[in-house]
C-alpha cells in the first residue's frame, strides 16, 4: 500500500496500470452502451462481461476465495473508471464488495467458501439487504424478523432500495432475531435467490442509475440453512456499521468518476463550441468554472483514497474520515454535474450529450449507504466524543 506513520497512501505502478486498463475497458465495452441502458432502464450486461473477462467485478475478494486480493484503492480506481463512463455500471463491483463486506468481516470460515468463491469466479453476484420503507436512515427499526427452527432459520419481512436486486444471486440481509434488544438483536444471514420463501420484487422508477434495477425483497417464511447466519445472532447491526467503513470510499469513488467525466466532456464542449467568434474556453468566466471543477474533483479524489487506506491499515478515525470521504465527494459530484450541464447550456440539458445523466446519476451518491445528513452526524459524533 506505501502507507507511512501519517496516514497518508501513495499510488503504486500498479494502481496506475489498473486504472489504465480499466479505463481502456470502460472506454471500449461500457460507454458505448450508457445511453442506451439509462433510457431502457436496462442492466449493463456488456459492462458485467467485460469486467468480468478482465477480473474488474470484484477485485476485493482475497485470493485464498480465488480472488484478485486487491487493495481498497484499487478497487475504488477501478469503480472510478467504470463510474466516469457509466455510474450503474459501477455498482457491479461496488455493490460486490458491499454484499460480500459483512462476510469477510464476520462469517465462518465454512461460509465464506461457500460464498466467496462463486463471486470471485464471476459466476454470481450478491447485494445487501438493510434498509426498509420505514427503516432508512433508522436503519435499527427494521420490521423483518427471523427466527431459528430447529436447523433452519426462517425469515419474515421485505427490504427496500435493494441494488442490482434480481441480478444477484446472494444477499446478504439484516433481521431482527431478538425483538427486545433493539440494535443488539439484529442478526446478519445470507440468502440465496434459490431460497423458497424469497421473492424479488418489482423494479423501482427512479430518477437516475436506472442501468441498475432497485428492487424490494420479500420474505414469506423464507428457510434457510442454520450455518448462513453471519457472525453470532445479535452481531448483525455490528457487522452492518462495520461494513460502511470499508464500503462508503467505493461511493465517494463512483462520485469522483462521474464529477470526472462531468469535466472531461465539459472541457472538450466550451474548447469546441464557439460564440462571439471565441471557443467558450477562452471566456474567463468559463475557465473559473472549469478550475473550479477540477480543483473539487482533485480534494475528493485524494479524500477517498486517504479514507479507502485507512480501512487497509485500520488506522485511527476510520469511520469518521470514511463518512468524510462519501459526503464531501457526493456533494462535489453534484456540483460538479450540475456546473457541465451549465457549460452545455441548452444542450446540456437534452439526451444528446452524456451530461444531464451524469447530473441524475449523481444525485443518488449524495442518499445511498447513508444520507449526507447522516454523514454529517457521523463525523460530529467522532468529533464530539
Amino acid at each position: 500500500m506505501g502507507n507511512n506513520a501519517g496516514g497518508l497512501y501513495a499510488l503504486t505502478e500498479e494502481h496506475d496500470a489498473i486504472r489504465e486498463a480499466v479505463r481502456e475497458i470502460a472506454e471500449r465495452e461500457i460507454a458505448p452502451w450508457a445511453a442506451e441502458c439509462d433510457a431502457d432502464s436496462r442492466y449493463p450486461i456488456e459492462a458485467q462481461k467485460a469486467l468480468t473477462a478482465a477480473g474488474f467485478h470484484a477485485t476485493h475478494i482475497e485470493e485464498q476465495y480465488g480472488g484478485e486480493g486487491a487493495d481498497a484503492i484499487a478497487t475504488c480506481i477501478v469503480i472510478e473508471e467504470v463510474a466516469r463512463v457509466d455510474v450503474s455500471a459501477s455498482l457491479i463491483p461496488a455493490v460486490n464488495k458491499l454484499g460480500s463486506v459483512p462476510i469477510i468481516l464476520s462469517a465462518s470460515e465454512e461460509l465464506k467458501q461457500k460464498v466467496l468463491p462463486s463471486i470471485a469466479a464471476g459466476d454470481a453476484m450478491i447485494s445487501y439487504g438493510l434498509s426498509e420503507r420505514e427503516a432508512g436512515s433508522d436503519a435499527a427499526a427494521m420490521k423483518t424478523r427471523a427466527r431459528l427452527d430447529g436447523d433452519s432459520w426462517v425469515l419474515n419481512g421485505t427490504k427496500a432500495w435493494i441494488t442490482n436486486a434480481g441480478v444477484s444471486e446472494w444477499y446478504t440481509v439484516m433481521a431482527v432475531t431478538d425483538p427486545e434488544k433493539g440494535a443488539n438483536g439484529i442478526s446478519a444471514f445470507v440468502v440465496h435467490r434459490d431460497d423458497p420463501g424469497f421473492e424479488v420484487g418489482a423494479k423501482e422508477r427512479k430518477m437516475g442509475i436506472k442501468g441498475s434495477p432497485t428492487c424490494e425483497l420479500h420474505f414469506t417464511d423464507c428457510t434457510i440453512p442454520a450455518d448462513r447466519i453471519v457472525g453470532a445472532p445479535g452481531t448483525g447491526f455490528k457487522t452492518a456499521l462495520k461494513t460502511l467503513d470499508f464500503t462508503r470510499p467505493t461511493i465517494g469513488a463512483q462520485a469522483v468518476g462521474v464529477a470526472q467525466g462531468a469535466l472531461d466532456a465539459a472541457i472538450a464542449y466550451t474548447k469546441d463550441r464557439r460564440q462571439f467568434r471565441s471557443a467558450l474556453s477562452d471566456f474567463q468566466g468559463v475557465q473559473f468554472m472549469l478550475a473550479d471543477m477540477a480543483m473539487k474533483i482533485e480534494a475528493a479524489r485524494h479524500l477517498v483514497y486517504v479514507a479507502a487506506a485507512r480501512g487497509e491499515t485500520g488506522g485511527p478515525d476510520l469511520t469518521m474520515v470514511s463518512a468524510s470521504s462519501k459526503a464531501f465527494a457526493s456533494d462535489v459530484a453534484m456540483q460538479v454535474t450540475t456546473d457541465a450541464v451549465q457549460l452545455f447550456g441548452g444542450a446540456g440539458y437534452t439526451q444528446d450529450f452524456p451530461v444531464e445523466r451524469m447530473m441524475r446519476d449523481a444525485k443518488i451518491t449524495q442518499i445511498y449507504e447513508g444520507t449526507n445528513q447522516i454523514q454529517r452526524m457521523v463525523i460530529a459524533r467522532n468529533l464530539l466524543r
